[in-house]
């Protein structure tokens, strides 16, 4: 198993794992169209964003974006957001997830950053107990306003 960056050819590999979801399932389409890539050039293309893919044997079977965010707070200290982390569903259940967010979270601490945050929807009790076990704790309220 590699943790990498992502290259566009992991592109379809990725759409179909936000996909396959369930809340995924009413936001995200299985299929790579022209916003997927927008969006996959803008995210490649910043170097404060990651896409990470679990690659085993070529096969992508998890992913997730970090980004760095500089701030004042903190002393002016970089913080690394996590976003979209998903791992494949017949790979649940075998200690992935734990691997990936230990690995981003060792990457984040040796670029200088002072904490990892991450937002859980609320109705994903088994994410919010996953990363519990990892040692996040549930310190704020989140709020969110759709605009599309």
């Amino acid at each position: 198993m590699q943790f990498r960056e992502a290259v566009h050819d992991d592109l379809p590999a990725i759409v179909a794992l936000l996909a396959d979801d369930i809340l995924g399932k009413a936001r995200d389409h299985a299929v790579v169209d022209e916003a997927y890539e927008r969006a996959f050039a803008a995210v490649t293309e910043d170097p404060r964003n990651l896409l990470i893919v679990a690659d085993d044997g070529g096969e992508v079977v998890a992913v997730l974006q970090v980004t760095y965010i500089p701030g004042l707070g903190r002393h002016g200290a970089e913080r690394a957001l996590v976003e979209s982390v998903r791992v494949r569903a017949d790979r649940r259940g075998q200690g992935l997830g734990a691997r990936l967010m230990t690995w981003v979270v060792d990457r984040a601490r040796e670029r200088g950053c002072a904490l990892v945050q991450l937002t859980t929807d609320k109705r994903r009790p088994d994410a919010h107990r996953f990363y519990e076990r990892l040692g996040f704790v549930a310190s704020h309220e989140g709020m969110k306003l759709p605009l599309g």
